[in-house]
């Protein structure tokens, strides 16, 4: 008989991730063998022997009788419980952002905290060194500014240097930033982000997790951590980088992950451009200003609004006593920019007169609105459909 605290499909989830020796491939190695989680928890620990190492067996039969890992698991629920803006997003979960799911061997469960809809807009990534020049920092920070007016959610890894300018330069324009952790999403790293952290959720961006709650900055964390950065983007932006850094591990995985590759170029003396030089060499795409990227990935965008256009279509499908796809739901801030635009093309200029709002957050609640299907940009004007 199942444990009474393994109740619901994402105890069974944080339970299995604190198992010993146990996480994302033994998860995909049990997947692939036609097994998932809930079925598997479900049985007794002497059935699991086929498929847990033993030390992952001894934890779940301890588990059973009382341990620490069954006080752990009623202090994560209770956790999560206390947590109305914290998300726990399973690989089967329809909210679980689509780019991820392509990648090999995706998270099996994601903790977002905020807005979990942040994750399914068009994302660039944009990272680098922590320590970088002066002139590293200005280009991340006016790179991401121009990116996030564009409509892009800025993606990238909370650390100091380059991460940090471009989140702050998502957020300098009013945009979506989204921030993707090495540490359990109850903890930030470093601890001097901590404003940071609360800025990119209170502008409506997310933090995220792969970690079990209370996991701290382990250095082998940040290499995992780096393949959700460039998961979650259409493309992954490197400004300053060594030879040997993070920096170019997620670049690595966005090569792997059929994604783009932009670098910005610099200095022959400077070792901190040595890394992006070396992704030139090797097919990245080297760019000068902010709008080469935004020409490269254009396409995202018309994909993002197709992608929601075909899940509209094939819902109708499914629904015998429909004539129509039920119209897709907006939050309050899409309808009073809804309200504001009107069925004539408006220039985005007077709609931010009419509507007091910034460029930044314009421009991201436009692109949300257009993958729903619900505007049309022509030339430079938007307009109701």
């Amino acid at each position: 008989m199942p444990h009474p605290l393994l109740d619901s499909c994402l105890a069974k989830y944080l339970l299995f991730l604190r198992l010993p020796e146990t996480g994302t491939g033994t998860y995909w190695q049990l997947r692939e063998q036609g097994l998932d989680i809930e079925t598997l928890l479900d049985g007794s620990p002497s059935a699991l022997k086929s498929y847990l190492r033993p030390p992952a067996r001894e934890a779940f039969s301890a588990f059973y009788s009382g341990s620490a890992l069954t006080r752990r698991l009623e202090q994560d629920l209770a956790y999560i419980e206390s947590q109305p803006d914290l998300h726990c997003l399973t690989f089967d979960d329809p909210r679980y952002p689509r780019l991820l799911r392509e990648i090999p061997k995706p998270p099996p469960l994601l903790f977002v905290r905020g807005d979990h809809t942040c994750l399914n807009l068009p994302q660039v990534a944009i990272v680098g060194s922590r320590n970088p020049t002066p002139g590293g920092s200005e280009n991340a920070e006016r790179f991401a500014r121009y990116l996030a007016q564009c409509g892009f959610a800025i993606t990238s890894g909370l650390a100091l240097g380059v991460d940090a300018a471009a989140h702050q330069g998502a957020l300098n324009a009013g945009g979506k930033t989204i921030a993707v952790m090495g540490t359990g999403i109850d903890l930030i790293y470093p601890a001097r982000h901590r404003g940071l952290a609360q800025a990119i959720l209170d502008s409506g961006g997310v933090l995220v997790s792969e970690f079990p709650l209370g996991v701290s900055s382990l250095a082998a964390n940040f290499p995992q951590r780096n393949r959700i950065i460039s998961g979650l983007s259409g493309g992954t932006l490197v400004v300053e980088a060594a030879v040997q850094s993070g920096s170019l591990i997620t670049a690595s995985y966005a090569l792997q992950h059929d994604r783009e590759v932009f670098a910005i170029p610099g200095s022959i003396h400077n070792p901190l451009a040595r890394g992006c030089h070396q992704l030139i060499r090797q097919g990245a795409t080297l760019v000068e200003t902010a709008e080469d990227i935004v020409d490269q990935l254009a396409g995202l965008i018309s994909y993002k609004r197709q992608e929601a256009s075909g899940s509209l279509r094939s819902l109708s499908l499914f629904r015998e006593s429909a004539k129509e796809a039920a119209p897709p739901l907006v939050d309050a801030a899409e309808q009073a920019l809804l309200d504001a635009l009107g069925f004539d093309p408006l220039p985005l200029d007077l709609l931010a007169e009419r509507t007091g709002a910034d460029i930044g957050n314009l421009s991201a609640g436009l692109i949300a609105l257009e993958i729903k299907g619900l505007v049309q940009q022509i030339g430079a004007c938007y307009q109701r459909v």
